[in-house]
């Protein structure tokens, strides 16, 4: 026979495929629930929260709160990394439920002796779990409820707010319905707010027309953490194949000389667990990872599960292959872009559990070697579930490493893999240009299911994308990409020294890089400074010195009466930290509009004064009301300002 069950629990949110995959949180962060929960008739509920790390051996709790339509709310915060689950509990509370129907009563002025003796019951069941004090009240109470002549106090103290509280605190779950568990991951914070550099070692020497070396990048580390970077992330560092490897401008001859893509992994001197030999030694790599250690800066690594023809792979372990009866594999492809010198992975293979062994072997050396951050290199490519295995297998033992998932593929495959584990994702922000475009975008992150588990981090270009927006763009352009990453998202990247020295020439009608560092060494003079580095190292600070740019959710767009200028309005949950952004979209002119302030979610009046200190750089300002002048121009297209309350 079915268990008696009275109160039903339904849509409870957040849950991502009904609890199949976890939500995603960093310490520290709330977890904001809601669900509908009712009953027949019309006695009262009570609702709450459990849940528990992996580690604890109770469930904790923390009430719901009534809201319009049957739904309830309620929030709870993690503060431990790992797996938490988490969970709705519904009852009938008979004792609140008397309460409410005594208080009815008496307003209505009706005598309500029996109805005081009904509630002795309540308060002898709640003297069970009472404390001393408590105890003693309850006690004063009962004799007070059997006596006639205290019958006006009885009344008074039968709707007590401290009486209410004491029913709240030890409820009897009479009939009490619970929900199913749903998981909660939670990282470190770096998952929900990092600032990423890339450059390629073998470009780090200052001599011309030699390989570079992480010796050469070590003197290097100080100007990322001086521009306020905290990971510097490596394209492949493996020794590069021979075979098929690629010319310079991705020719498929290579002359004498040529280095190659790095993402061509694989030679006679090794393969995924080993190093250039050109770029130093495995202690040289480790000196370098403790060096930008002592920084606050972390190296991270790149993940490309690809081999070269002549990779040690292709040898021992051939069925790791998909081979045509030629005798030969197909070389990768995504087109129109052909990978002559790299071979795909055939995870269809019957001898898979020695290759997904392999490829979690391989995250394990480098975890060893010190490393914590890998990008992860055309995820889209390999199966789902593998992601999902390998990468709860690296958490458990290791909950600390994060995975971006490099994958501008189908919108709902990258939705995917970030439900299949990936701490962060690169997104479509490196296409989205206009006002229309970057707003629709952020809407779709942050106000849909996307903002539980699906953390973007915002590149404006890469070693593989010369946008157009880019190519040949002026200094002010840059500003504006940078700044619009930089505040849109919590997450974000650039590759350089090519972003910050506005290297842009592209190969002739595509978003590609001439002379890319994909294919050659690039020599660069790290000495340079600018307007645009000065300002990037301002709007990083600027990041670090306020919370509410350390996260991506909390964002409302703000009405501005021109279509060259965007305006937002971010918070941290707590509300202590508040930040107005307005971007010019416009790098040639200057641009003014009139902007309307979110005064009822900043929390002042319509003609109120509100106190704003425009961050980058230091000046404040009283702006006057719900509505206010601004003007941008391109050698500064940006306000950041901070709230002042």
């Amino acid at each position: 026979m079915q268990k008696q069950q009275r109160v039903v629990i339904d849509r409870v949110s957040p849950q991502i495929n009904g609890g199949a995959y976890y939500i995603k949180r960093v310490v520290g962060q709330l977890v904001h629930v809601s669900a509908d929960v009712l009953a027949d008739g019309h006695d009262v509920l009570a609702v709450s929260i459990r849940y528990k790390h992996q580690s604890d051996r109770r469930w904790n709790e923390v009430r719901m709160h009534p809201g319009h339509n049957d739904e309830w709310y309620g929030s709870f915060k993690v503060e431990k990394q790992g797996n938490y689950a988490y969970k709705i509990e519904g009852w009938v509370d008979y004792a609140l439920n008397w309460q409410h129907g005594i208080s009815r009563k008496i307003q209505d002025g009706q005598h309500v002796s029996s109805e005081l003796s009904e509630g002795v019951l309540y308060l002898k069941q709640v003297m069970k779990k009472a404390d001393a004090e408590e105890k003693k009240y309850l006690k004063g109470l009962i004799s007070l409820f059997g006596n006639e002549s205290d019958y006006t106090e009885a009344v008074e103290e039968s709707e007590s707010k401290k009486l209410k509280e004491i029913f709240e605190k030890y409820p009897a779950k009479i009939l009490a319905n619970t929900s199913e568990e749903l998981p909660v991951y939670v990282d470190r914070k770096k998952a929900l707010f990092s600032t990423w550099y890339e450059f390629f070692p073998r470009s780090s020497s200052k001599e011309e027309n030699r390989h570079g070396t992480f010796k050469d990048c070590i003197p290097l580390l100080g100007r990322v953490a001086e521009m306020g970077f905290d990971t510097l992330y490596f394209p492949p560092i493996h020794p590069i194949g021979e075979v098929n490897r690629k010319g310079k401008n991705n020719t498929t001859n290579a002359l004498e000389g040529d280095v190659g893509s790095c993402w061509g992994i694989g030679s006679k001197e090794g393969g995924h667990k080993d190093i250039h030999p050109q770029l130093g030694s495995i202690d040289d790599f480790k000196e370098l990872i403790r060096e930008a250690n002592s920084l606050g800066v972390e190296i991270a690594m790149d993940y490309a599960l690809q081999a070269a023809p002549d990779h040690p792979w292709v040898k021992d372990h051939p069925s790791w292959f998909k081979w045509r009866p030629d005798g030969t594999v197909q070389y990768a492809e995504n087109p129109p872009k052909k990978y002559q010198d790299i071979l795909p992975i055939y995870f269809e293979s019957e001898e898979f559990k020695g290759l997904w062994k392999e490829c979690l072997d391989i995250l394990f050396y480098w975890i060893d070697c010190g490393i914590r951050i890998f990008r992860v290199d055309n995820p889209h490519t390999k199966p789902f579930y593998f992601w999902n295995w390998i990468i709860n297998e690296v958490k458990q033992k290791y909950p600390d490493v994060i995975f971006l998932a490099e994958a501008f593929t189908r919108p709902k495959i990258m939705q995917q893999l970030a439900k299949q584990g990936y701490t962060q994702s690169y997104t479509y922000f490196t296409w989205r240009d206009n006002k229309h475009e970057l707003i629709n975008y952020l809407e779709e992150l942050t106000k849909t299911e996307q903002r539980e588990y699906m953390r973007p981090n915002f590149w404006p270009n890469t070693p593989d994308i010369n946008p157009y927006h880019l190519q040949g763009a002026n200094e002010s352009k840059h500003i504006q990409r940078y700044v619009l990453a930089a505040t849109l998202s919590s997450n974000l990247g650039i590759y350089g020294p090519i972003f910050e020295q506005m290297i842009s020439a592209p190969l002739s009608g595509r978003e590609e890089y001439l002379n890319s560092e994909k294919f050659q060494i690039q020599h660069h003079d790290w000495s340079v400074e600018n307007w645009l580095i000065k300002l990037i190292s301002g709007i990083n600070q600027a990041r670090k010195d306020h919370e509410a740019l350390q996260q991506t959710n909390n964002i409302k767009f703000c009405h501005i009466d021109n279509d060259q200028l965007i305006a937002f309005y971010k918070w941290n949950d707590e509300r202590t930290s508040e930040v107005f952004v307005v971007v010019s979209l416009d790098h040639h002119h200057a641009q003014r509009g009139t902007v309307q302030l979110p005064v009822q979610d900043i929390g002042i009046g319509h003609d109120q004064d509100l106190q704003i200190r425009d961050i980058v750089p230091d000046v404040s300002y009283t702006w006057k009301g719900e509505w206010n002048f601004v003007e941008l121009h391109p050698n500064m297209p940006f306000h950041i300002f901070e709230i002042i309350k």
